[in-house]
C-alpha cells in the first residue's frame, strides 16, 4: 500500500486511521457477536404470550392439568434469566480458552454455541419440549458471555488509540441494532405469530454463519501475536493490514515497549489481579461500572417492554409498534455516541447518561402512578421510556466495555474481562429473575430502585473516574496511582534503571522481573 505523506496528526484529522480491514473486522466481529447478544435480549419479548401458552399446553399434556400461574411466572423468569447464567459460564471460559485460541479464533469457535442454540430453540415447538427452549437460551448465553469479552478485547487490541473509543462503541451499536431487529422480526406481520415464533430463534444462525465464513480472512490481534505468541513477523503483518500502511514502526515500538515490561511475566489470575495494590481502584471502577450497566434498569425494559407498556395503559395491538420505536431510538443514540466519544470523552457521557436516566426513571414513576388521571399521561410514559433508552445508549451502553480494555495491560486484560463479565452476567441474571416479582410487589414504584442505582453510579463516576480519551495505558495507570497509594511497577523499574546508570552499574539480569520478584511473577 502506498504510504501517506501526512504526519500522524494530519492522518488523524483526515480519518485515515479507519482502514478497510479495520472497518470489516469491527463490523463482521460485532455482527456475529454483540448483535446476537442484543437480539437475544429482545427476541423473547414479542412471542411471550405464545411461549407461555406452549408451556401451559405442554404441562397440561404431561400432568393432566393447567400450570399454576405462579409456576408459569417462575418458569418464564427462568427462561429469560437463564440466558445470564449461560453468559457467566461463557465469561469464565474466556480466559481458559483465549490464551490458546487467541481473540479471533475464540470468536470463530463461539459460533458453534450460537448455531446449536438456534437449532434447539427453533425445534422446541415441533418437539413439544419447552426444556429445549430453556437449554437453548442457556447455550445462547454462553455465546453472549464469550462474545462480550472476546470482541471488546479484539477491537481494543487492533485499533489505534486515536479511534479506540469510537471503534469500541461498535460493540454497543450492534447490541442496539440486535435489539431493534429482535423487535422488528417480532411484529405480527413478520415472525411474531403463534405459528412462526420458533423462526425468531432460528434466525440466529444467519449472523453466526456470516462471521464464520468472513472472519478467517482477517488477521489475529497483533498485540496477542506479539505479546503472547511472541511472533513478531505475524504481528507486523497484522498491524499493516489493520492500519492500512506499510510503516508500522511506531505501533511496533509501543507494543514492544509493553512486551519488554512483560518479558518474564505470565497472565495474571483473577485472585492475583484482585490483590494487586496498584490496580485496586481500576478493578473497583470496572466492577461498579458493570454493575451499574446491568442494574440501571435498561434490561428490565428490554426483557419486559410489552408488560411495561401494558401497565402504562397502551392498547395491546399498538404495543409491538411502540416497542419498535425503542429499538430505533437506542440505535440512533448509540451511533451518535460513537461519533462524539473521541471529542467529548468517556467520563461526560457516562455521568450524563446515568444522571439523565435517574431523572427520567423518577418521571416515569410519577406518570405510571398518575396514568388514570388524564388520557395523555400514558403517552408521557412512552416518552420517558424512550428518553431512558436514549440516555443509556448515549454512553453507559458501550463505555463499560471500552474502559475494561483501557484500564489494564495485556497480562491483566483477560482476568479483568473475566471479573467484568462475571459482574455483568450476575447482575443481568438478578434483574431478569427478580424484576417480575419486583414489579408485582412495588408496582410503578419499582423504577425508583433503578433511579437510586443510577444516582449512585453518577456520583461515583463524578468523583472517581479519570478521563481515558486518547491516553496510553501508562497515563491511565498514573491517573489512578494517587488513589491506589502504590507505585506502578513500570515506574519503579524506570527509576531503578536511572539510579543504576547514575551509579555506573550494569543492567540487571534479564531473568529478574520489574518489581524484583522471581521470574514469571505478575505485574
Amino acid at each position: 500500500m502506498k504510504l501517506s505523506e501526512k504526519d500522524p496528526e494530519e492522518r488523524k484529522e483526515s480519518g485515515q486511521d479507519w482502514s478497510c480491514s479495520l472497518v470489516v473486522a469491527s463490523l463482521v466481529g460485532a455482527f456475529g457477536s454483540s448483535f446476537l447478544y442484543g437480539y437475544s435480549l429482545s427476541v423473547v419479548n414479542a412471542p411471550t404470550p405464545y411461549i407461555k401458552a406452549f408451556y401451559n399446553e405442554t404441562w397440561k399434556r404431561r400432568h393432566g392439568h393447567p400450570i399454576h400461574s405462579d409456576t408459569l411466572t417462575l418458569l418464564w423468569s427462568v427462561t429469560v434469566s437463564i440466558f445470564a447464567i449461560g453468559g457467566l459460564v461463557g465469561t469464565l471460559m474466556v480466559k481458559m480458552i483465549g490464551k490458546f485460541l487467541g481473540r479471533k479464533n475464540m470468536l470463530l469457535v463461539n459460533n458453534g454455541f450460537a448455531i446449536s442454540a438456534a437449532l434447539l430453540m427453533a425445534c422446541s415447538l415441533v418437539a413439544g419440549t419447552f426444556e429445549m427452549l430453556i437449554v437453548g437460551r442457556f447455550i445462547m448465553g454462553i455465546d453472549g458471555g464469550v462474545a462480550l469479552s472476546a470482541l471488546p478485547m479484539y477491537l481494543n487490541e487492533i485499533s489505534p488509540k486515536e479511534i479506540r473509543g469510537s471503534l469500541g462503541q461498535v460493540t454497543a451499536i450492534f447490541i442496539c441494532v440486535g435489539v431493534f431487529f429482535g423487535q422488528l422480526l417480532g411484529l405480527p406481520e413478520l415472525l411474531g405469530k403463534e405459528s412462526t415464533w420458533p423462526h425468531l430463534f432460528g434466525v440466529i444462525v444467519v449472523p453466526a454463519l456470516v462471521q464464520l465464513v468472513s472472519l478467517p480472512f482477517l488477521p489475529e490481534s497483533p498485540r496477542y501475536l506479539l505479546l503472547e505468541k511472541h511472533d513478531e513477523v505475524a504481528a507486523v503483518k497484522a498491524f499493516q493490514t489493520f492500519l492500512g500502511k506499510a510503516d508500522v514502526s511506531r505501533e511496533m515500538e509501543a507494543a514492544l515497549a509493553e512486551s519488554r515490561v512483560q518479558r518474564n511475566l505470565r497472565l495474571a489470575s483473577v485472585l492475583e489481579l484482585l490483590r494487586a495494590p496498584f490496580l485496586r481502584w481500576q478493578v473497583i471502577t470496572v466492577v461498579i461500572t458493570m454493575a451499574c450497566y446491568q442494574l440501571c434498569g435498561l434490561n428490565a425494559i428490554w426483557f419486559y417492554t410489552n408488560s411495561i407498556f401494558g401497565k402504562a395503559g397502551i392498547p395491546q395491538d399498538k404495543i409491538p409498534y411502540i416497542t419498535l420505536s425503542t429499538g430505533g431510538i437506542e440505535t440512533l443514540a448509540a451511533i451518535v455516541s460513537g461519533l462524539v466519544i473521541e471529542r467529548w470523552g468517556r467520563r461526560p457521557l457516562l455521568i450524563g447518561g446515568f444522571g439523565l436516566m435517574a431523572v427520567f426513571f423518577g418521571t416515569l414513576t410519577v406518570t405510571l402512578t398518575l396514568q388514570d388521571h388524564a388520557p395523555w399521561i400514558p403517552y408521557l410514559s412512552i416518552v420517558c421510556i424512550l428518553a431512558i433508552i436514549a440516555s443509556f445508549c448515549s454512553g453507559p451502553g458501550g463505555i463499560p466495555f471500552i474502559l475494561t480494555g483501557e484500564f489494564f495491560q495485556q497480562a491483566h486484560r483477560p482476568a479483568a474481562f473475566l471479573i467484568a463479565g462475571t459482574v455483568n452476567w450476575l447482575s443481568n441474571f438478578t434483574v431478569g429473575l427478580l424484576f417480575p416479582f419486583l414489579q408485582k410487589s412495588l408496582d410503578s414504584y419499582c423504577f425508583l430502585v433503578f433511579a437510586t442505582i443510577c444516582i449512585a453510579g453518577t456520583m461515583y463516576f463524578y468523583f472517581i473516574l479519570p478521563e481515558t480519551k486518547n491516553r496510553t495505558h501508562m497515563e491511565i495507570s498514573q491517573a489512578f496511582a494517587k488513589r491506589n497509594k502504590a507505585h506502578l511497577p513500570e515506574e519503579k523499574a524506570d527509576s531503578t534503571s536511572v539510579q543504576e546508570k547514575a551509579n555506573g552499574r550494569s543492567d540487571p539480569d534479564p531473568s529478574c522481573t520489574l518489581d524484583g520478584h522471581s521470574p514469571n511473577s505478575i505485574v
